[in-house]
């Protein structure tokens, strides 16, 4: 089996909202890769996603992929919550519009090709 890609994410934003960026390094044997980005009026959470989609979508072919990330937001989203706003027509438990649909969508789509495991690191 080879080995899996490895990212590691980051978002940030002077104040929230307020201009942000986002980036990420992917790691695959000797091989490294780095993005980033930004907005001018964003916040922290979308940054977050933004690297995350930006990474995925940078994947030229299937693979086992080992996310890392320092978003609790992120990774509780990805690896929980989403599965029943997803059911819940893209609301909430308590019925209310997700937050940030547009970027958790685009997420779902860039993660769908990959075998992913999300892993929180401490910030």
């Amino acid at each position: 089996m080879s080995r899996p890609v490895e990212i590691w994410t980051d978002g940030a934003c002077s104040g929230n909202p307020g201009p942000g960026g986002w980036g990420a390094v992917l790691h695959y044997g000797n091989h490294e890769k780095e993005l980033k980005g930004g907005e001018a009026l964003t916040t922290n959470n979308r940054m977050e996603l933004r690297a995350a989609i930006e990474a995925l979508q940078s994947l030229k072919r299937s693979c086992e992929v080992i996310v890392h990330t320092d978003s609790q937001y992120l990774r509780g989203g990805v690896t929980g919550w989403i599965k029943g706003w997803k059911s819940n027509g893209w609301r909430t438990a308590a019925k209310k519009p997700v937050k940030n649909e547009d970027l958790w969508r685009a997420l779902d789509a860039a993660a769908e090709p990959h075998k992913v495991e999300w892993r929180w690191v401490k910030g």
